[in-house]
């Protein structure tokens, strides 16, 4: 099996230090989810897609190349401005060369929902860091849809061959994780079945792919399902129409100079057209709990999915008790809502958090070890996060990233308001998700520096 490319390139320190106020108007990049999905599901339109601010980070290109590797016609027009020229469903080409996704965990295990349902055969690989990542948990639904994978490194991990289906089978499934990732690639492996696929959540996860389908003319329907889960049934071979496509800002990505804007004194900025999805508002929700001054400005829809202004401004948090309940919707800002609440008054207890450990690393652990190193009080008890916020950060740690984009951003976050500078081993992976975010972060007013 083909091998991935090095991903070797040198590690990028970066440290942040104590920031006069923040002011301005940002506008973060496109959201992640979206953008990933945009580019998949417009190849299996039967037509000509149009996607404006979709997210330019390595991980999304790292899916367009796939996406265009399997014979859609995927084309940059302007920064941000993406054509896609889809050919339908069921209809993709076999790629030549393997898929290689670096770092984009999201991409990868789509894709293999998409090839999966398709009578052809797929290498995945990526970076080291992806390499690491589990993926049985994606392959065992596909496998009962009548996939097989013909190769793999393991315990189910990168690289893998993946041979799709000749004959889809619907199924049910329900999910054994709250994981919209694994929810979607069976429903895009379903897209190919002749009858119903139906995916069975306990705890309802991020929904864009059912809007997205619902948005291309797929017929699916989403029902509670208990007291938190949701019953979603898809029916299969669609004829999906081309769409135009806005990608509101990534509300992961607006999460770092949003706690930024709370914890540095006198900060007051302005996020530009925030995606407000309420399975992905929950860092939002538990900030405000926490005491935030978060304002919502021109509050809108737009295909389906809610979108707002937010004004951000300085606050004196507290501490809080987050339920695991809410996990599923904020599961990538837990970093930095520990920065958060580090200079929260009181003890913040974030419950139920055993996905952080399958991340791009092991988030829960790599979280504590960097808050420890800047001199916080926290400590993990089974899958909780504990820390004792006493209004303040010693900070003058350097915090280990172990190639995780999310821990550099947080932690440099933490340096602008920290007694001492915060330093972080490597940025490179920084631009997986949110290119230029030092530079914008600068333009606020942010002490960061490479």
């Amino acid at each position: 099996m083909s091998r991935s490319s090095a991903h070797s390139s040198a590690a990028q320190p970066m440290s942040a230090a104590k920031s006069g106020l923040l002011s301005g108007r940002l506008r973060v990049p496109g959201d992640k989810s979206i953008s990933h999905r945009s580019l998949l599901i417009g190849a299996l339109a039967v037509g000509r897609t149009e996607i404006e601010g979709l997210l330019e980070g390595e991980d999304v290109i790292a899916t367009a190349k796939a996406v265009r590797a399997m014979g859609a016609s995927v084309v940059r027009e302007a920064e941000g401005r993406w054509r896609v020229n889809g050919l339908g469903v069921g209809t993709l080409l076999a790629p030549r060369e393997m898929l290689d996704f670096g770092n984009a965990g999201t991409g990868s295990r789509l894709t293999m929902g998409v090839v999966a349902g398709h009578p052809f055969e797929a290498v995945f690989d990526g970076d080291a860091s992806l390499r690491k990542r589990p993926m049985r948990r994606i392959l065992d639904p596909l496998v009962q849809m009548g996939a097989e994978v013909v190769e793999q490194a393991e315990g189910g991990r990168l690289p893998l061959r993946l041979r799709g289906a000749r004959e889809v089978i619907p199924i049910a499934y329900e999910t054994p994780v709250a994981s919209a990732q694994v929810k979607s690639a069976v429903l895009l492996c379903g897209l190919c079945a002749d009858g119903e696929t139906t995916v069975i959540e306990k705890e309802a996860t991020r929904d864009h792919t059912e809007r997205m389908l619902a948005h291309f003319g797929a017929k699916i329907t989403s029902e509670q399902h208990g007291e938190h889960g949701r019953r979603i049934t898809l029916r299969g071979r669609p004829e999906l129409m081309p769409q135009k496509i806005v990608v509101p800002s990534d509300i992961s990505s607006a999460a770092f100079p949003m706690v930024a804007a709370l914890i540095v004194p006198g900060s007051d900025i302005v996020l530009e057209n925030v995606l407000l999805n309420p399975l992905r508002a929950g860092l939002v929700d538990t900030l405000r709990e926490m005491g935030a001054r978060i304002e919502e400005v021109s509050r809108r829809d737009d295909a389906g999915e809610v979108i707002a202004d937010l004004r951000v401004r300085a606050s004196s948090l507290k501490g809080a008790d987050v339920p695991a309940a809410r996990a599923p919707s904020m599961i990538d800002e837990y970093i930095v809502l520990a920065v958060a609440a580090s200079f929260a008054e009181g003890e913040t207890r974030m419950r139920g958090l055993s996905e952080l450990r399958v991340k791009e690393s092991d988030r829960l652990a790599a979280t504590a070890a960097g808050l420890i190193a800047n001199g916080v009080d926290c400590e993990i008890a089974g899958d909780d996060l504990i820390v004792r916020g006493k209004g303040r950060a010693p900070g003058g740690g350097l915090v280990k990233t172990h190639m995780d984009h999310r821990l550099a951003m947080s932690f440099l976050v933490m340096g602008l308001a920290s007694e001492k500078p915060v330093k972080v081993d490597d940025g490179a992976f920084i631009a997986t998700s949110f290119p230029g975010f030092v530079e914008n972060m600068q333009r606020l007013g942010a002490e960061i520096s490479a």
